[in-house]
């Protein structure tokens, strides 16, 4: 897993709107949880969420009760920043992910888009998984959203994994069914396109 000094550097180098990830706002991942019929006062987190307009998304389409878990304290003060007052409807966990403590069946939605893919050790990768069987309940949704294959080989100078809909499904494996699976083809603010794939899972049993 990279370091916490690393993405510190990049969010102190560039404001949320320069970084390649950004969107303004995050449409597919909130159309993927209402059309899952996700009640809006589900338990939701994103995961290296940071600055992130998902928060504001959510927000916006009703949900209460939202977390958002960054490596990066300079990320998460950019979301605070920009939503202002409604920054205290909002759990903010500055935590890395494989190392956080949640709570066991603490959320019924967790969320990640562009995390999971800079896992390039399968022991960070199993970690990860653990994670998510412990803080999602059973019966929850996992969303995770990487770059597909024919998206780039490395992100703000690091190398990452890329994945198609059943290689990801594998990596969560059995306790996760899958749902559901969608390409993005994402424009960067530096004109670039990205190849992404989104995966809906539902967490079938803590395994």
């Amino acid at each position: 897993m990279q370091t916490k000094a690393h993405w510190e550097r990049v969010y102190a180098s560039r404001s949320p709107a320069e970084v390649s990830w950004f969107q303004p706002h995050a449409e597919r991942s909130v159309r993927l949880i209402r059309e899952a019929g996700v009640p809006t006062e589900a338990a939701i987190i994103d995961v290296g969420g940071g600055a992130s307009t998902l928060v504001d998304d959510l927000l916006a389409a009703g949900y209460g009760n939202v977390t958002v878990l960054d490596l990066s304290a300079h990320a998460l003060a950019a979301a605070r920043a920009r939503l202002g007052a409604r920054a205290r409807e909002v759990r903010w966990i500055e935590a890395n992910v494989l190392e956080a403590a949640l709570p066991r069946h603490g959320y019924d939605v967790w969320h990640d888009r562009a995390v999971f893919h800079f896992l390039t050790d399968p022991a960070d990768r199993h970690t990860y998984v653990r994670q998510v069987l412990h803080a999602v309940r059973p019966g929850g949704l996992v969303i995770v959203a990487t770059f597909a294959p024919d998206g780039p080989e490395r992100c703000s100078g690091l190398p990452v994994m890329r994945y198609d809909p059943q290689g990801l499904h594998a990596e969560f494996g059995a306790p996760f069914s899958l749902l559901r699976h969608e390409r993005e083809a994402h424009h960067t603010p530096a004109g670039k396109v990205q190849q992404f794939i989104y995966c809906l899972c539902r967490k079938v049993n803590d395994a």
